[in-house]
């Protein structure tokens, strides 16, 4: 049952309902007008408090019992009250009550039935819809949507294919969601916008592409210039412990490891110390290593292709029949240079 069907309503017995400083308390201070209705305020009392600044109005048909900045525990139950009791935190705010996304400031999201009329109210709330509201609710406190049903919703709601394929791909690394399921869920509730993109990136990952980086660099880096693709995921066994190399190309003849790391710092000392030590066992081993970031991918793909395909024809792996590279700047660069 929703969160706030249960005291929305007139008709539940006074007996049933939680005393009034248990309702408040619940609800981080806010209330809806029905049940202040409930609770025998009527519009005259509600207007007395309103303007003796004890109360505001947060969205309409909802108010705070407190004046001031609400919390976000309290915009969330707002939201919630405003589209009804069978409202459901959805997109960026579900993605955050799961803990794949952090936390930001900006409106609640919520989804509601197809046929409520609540409409968003920036900067407060947004409101989206959906046929399937039944299916795809989770039984947590707040309600919201369904993780694997969150991730379907953040990607369609970006503004290009590309966009929603990096969420799917970036959000099921965050997770411990499986290709599997996540595929379960869009044959089940298919998406109206960049089906192919979702599926896309459900590919990527099932390939063992774990970041947006990753994705990067295998399209603009490895795609693009004829390189071989390398082997995603590696097992290497470092201090009796398995740690997972993102690129590989033993397959093609050369022991030769590309490291992919998004992080911007290496601030936390168990980071440090593991690379440290897969480092030195790549070192141990005889294998040649090298390590990129968002920038050099991003901004300098076919430097950073340059620098790979040198190490692996050192390393043995021969060019001959490699795929033709299809890059774009290189082609420009080489019209300029003729």
């Amino acid at each position: 049952m929703p969160i706030h069907k249960r005291w929305s309503e007139e008709s539940i017995p006074a007996e049933q309902r939680p005393s009034w400083p248990v309702l408040l308390e619940e609800q981080h201070g806010i209330v809806s007008r029905r049940q202040l209705h409930a609770y025998g305020h009527t519009m005259s009392d509600i207007r007395a408090n309103l303007a003796g600044g004890r109360w505001q109005r947060v969205l309409p048909r909802v108010y705070s019992t407190f004046t001031g900045e609400l919390s976000r525990s309290a915009k969330i139950h707002a939201a919630l009250l405003y589209g009804s009791g069978y409202a459901v935190l959805s997109h960026r705010t579900a993605a955050e009550e799961w803990k794949i996304l952090p936390i930001v400031k900006g409106p609640v999201e919520i989804t509601v039935p197809y046929t409520f009329s609540a409409i968003s109210q920036t900067p407060v709330v947004i409101v989206h819809r959906s046929r399937a509201l039944p299916h795809i609710a989770a039984g947590t406190n707040p309600p919201r949507t369904r993780i694997t049903d969150t991730i379907l919703d953040l990607a369609t709601a970006q503004r290009t294919p590309q966009q929603a394929t990096n969420v799917i791909v970036d959000l099921l690394g965050r997770t411990r969601i499986s290709v599997a399921t996540m595929q379960a869920c869009v044959l089940v509730r298919p998406p109206f916008r960049y089906r192919p993109a979702i599926r896309y990136g459900l590919a990527l990952v099932g390939g063992g592409l774990m970041s947006v980086l990753e994705v990067e660099y295998k399209e603009k880096v490895e795609d693009e210039h004829g390189l071989p693709r390398g082997n995603r995921q590696t097992p290497i066994e470092v201090d009796g412990k398995t740690l997972w190399e993102d690129v590989t190309y033993d397959s093609h003849g050369a022991a030769v490891t590309v490291r992919l790391d998004g992080r911007a710092t290496h601030a936390m000392p168990g980071i440090a110390f593991r690379d440290r030590r897969r480092d030195n066992a790549a070192e141990l081993a005889g294998r040649a290593r090298l390590v990129y970031g968002w920038q050099d991918v991003r901004d300098s793909p076919c430097e950073v292709a340059a620098e790979v395909r040198t190490i692996l024809v050192r390393e043995g792996w021969d060019p001959a029949g490699a795929r033709a590279a299809t890059c774009p700047r290189c082609r420009k660069r080489d019209r300029r240079a003729a």
